[in-house]
């Protein structure tokens, strides 16, 4: 059975604030491949540690980040 996805909305957010990939990598210091996994929604697990980062960062709450896409029937 399929129960859905999770979406990261980062790129989308990242273009709405006008912030590079790579400052925010820098600035976090996290390293760009695994960052690139988020917003390419290939990650099975998601890093708390990350996630909290990014919506420090980004002045945004969880769910504005991470979004629950249903299956389509």
């Amino acid at each position: 059975m399929e129960y859905g996805n999770l979406h990261m909305r980062i790129n989308e957010i990242l273009e709405e604030k006008c912030i590079s990939k790579n400052k925010i990598c820098k600035e976090l210091d996290i390293p760009r491949t695994n960052f690139n996994k988020y917003c390419r929604d290939s990650v099975t697990r998601f890093d708390t540690g990350l996630i909290c980062k990014l919506c420090w960062y980004l002045n945004i709450k969880v769910g504005d980040l991470i979004e629950y896409k249903r299956p389509e029937n």
